[in-house]
């Protein structure tokens, strides 16, 4: 060990404890803002189904469209993988995970869609139709068919349709519970989100059915569609959509990015209206870090060119999809939106691929950092965390196995677990 060190101080203990009183404010509203990612399994997209198109074996029918897609136009997986060009090595891999997802979970999150989707209708009908979604949700969880995510994009709460969105809201909700109750996985979608007010409006709505139905304070939890330039930046120049945030008093999911809405707002034409425009970059990069820490997770949006028609219209759409979720990815936004059974392939093609190729470096990087062990990178505990959360992502979703993980990483699932979601003071701590 050598000499011992003669270690000397010159603050007295009191200073030190006079700097974290004058400090313990921060320390609280550091933790009530900031409290990190929930450690909840994000899905990689959200559909949206009209609300009328709505049925029982929607997720079913999704499934076998889609890989009724794959048959016809790519029906073995060196024809796929020449369409989006993958790697050979991963052509197989991909290829048959994307047909067991389809055929076991086709769709992860799916939304019933009350507004775009499904547009003005009479009153009794949209009441008829909630009332009935209800029903087939509630049906689905009991029967172990629905998808891990579940819920209705309601119209929003400008003032043209605000009561019709209020009414449609309180009719599937109070139908779900008059079935059962609440299921796990609901989600609730509030639209075109222009003024933090509307937020707050949203969280008092949820805070009265709550209280109506005698439900746990803050069991209602919500996301908030990003479609308007005022939802990004307000009158004064500073970021809404954190103020939106902070309105959501905790109920706030995630952050989704309307890509339509959104670049119409700004004026942009309809032939370069995509989630790649720089416009749709600026938004999401301002949604991104408005959340950053928060707990709420960022979604981007969807590409509205459908893969229908011949085989080389369907590749050319199943190849930009598949760029754009891509792109998506390696942005770090972990979810989109898919509006057409076709696109399902190409969205866990991309997914799958993104994980599987990057799976034995982040195991081997995580497993060297966790062994002490070192390398040709020198990783810290903000990387480590990331790795974790990247090996997390992928076993979620289905594009790698626990037994492959573990056997890479040393790790359990609780392992990577530990790695992903540090409590603040741990990871500070272990960084000096």
């Amino acid at each position: 060990m050598g000499q011992q060190e003669n270690v000397a101080t010159s603050l007295a203990g009191a200073v030190a404890e006079e700097i974290s009183a004058s400090l313990a404010p921060v320390d609280a509203e550091l933790a009530r803002r900031y409290p990190g990612d929930p450690g909840t399994r994000q899905p990689v997209h959200t559909v949206y189904v009209p609300g009328d198109a709505f049925a029982a074996d929607t997720v079913r029918s999704w499934g076998d469209r889609a890989l009724a897609a794959l048959d016809e136009h790519a029906p073995d997986a060196a024809s796929f993988a020449a369409v989006l060009g993958l790697a050979d090595e991963l052509a197989e891999p991909v290829y048959s995970r994307v047909r067991a997802k389809l055929g076991r979970e086709p769709i992860e999150d799916l939304r019933v869609d009350f507004e775009d989707g499904y547009g003005p209708r009479p009153d009794a009908e949209e009441d008829e139709t909630a009332a009935r979604a209800a029903r087939l949700v509630a049906e689905a969880y009991e029967k172990g068919t629905a998808a891990p995510y579940t819920g209705i994009r309601m119209k929003c709460m400008e003032a043209a349709v605000r009561d019709r969105g209020i009414r449609t809201l309180d009719v599937f909700l109070t139908g779900l519970m008059a079935a059962g109750g609440l299921p796990d996985g609901l989600v609730l979608t509030l639209p075109k989100v222009t003024y933090a007010e509307q937020v707050s409006a949203f969280v008092r709505l949820l805070e009265a059915f709550e209280k109506a139905h005698a439900l746990d304070a803050g069991r209602l939890r919500f996301e908030i569609q990003i479609e308007t330039s005022q939802a990004v930046l307000a009158t004064d120049g500073t970021a809404t959509v954190a103020r939106m945030i902070q309105a959501a008093e905790g109920r706030a999911t995630g952050l989704h990015y309307g890509t339509f809405d959104y670049s119409a707002c700004l004026g942009v034409s309809a032939a370069y209206q995509a989630s790649d425009h720089p416009a749709a970059d600026h938004a999401k990069a301002v949604m991104q870090v408005a959340a950053a820490g928060t707990g709420v997770r960022v979604s981007d949006g969807s590409t509205n060119v459908l893969p229908v028609g011949p085989a080389e219209q369907v590749h050319a759409a199943w190849r930009l999809h598949y760029g754009l979720t891509r792109r998506a990815l390696a942005r770090a936004y972990y979810q989109g939106w898919d509006m057409h059974p076709g696109h399902l392939p190409t969205r866990y093609a991309a997914v799958f691929a993104f994980y599987r190729e990057g799976f034995e470096q982040a195991a081997d990087r995580l497993a060297r950092y966790a062994g002490r062990a070192g390398g040709d990178v020198l990783d810290e505990p903000a990387t480590a965390k990331a790795l974790g959360g990247y090996l997390l992502r992928g076993l979620d979703c289905g594009a790698l196995d626990l037994a492959e993980v573990t056997e890479r990483t040393g790790l359990s699932r609780a392992g990577l677990e530990g790695f992903a979601a540090p409590r603040r003071g741990d990871l500070t701590a272990s960084a000096r």
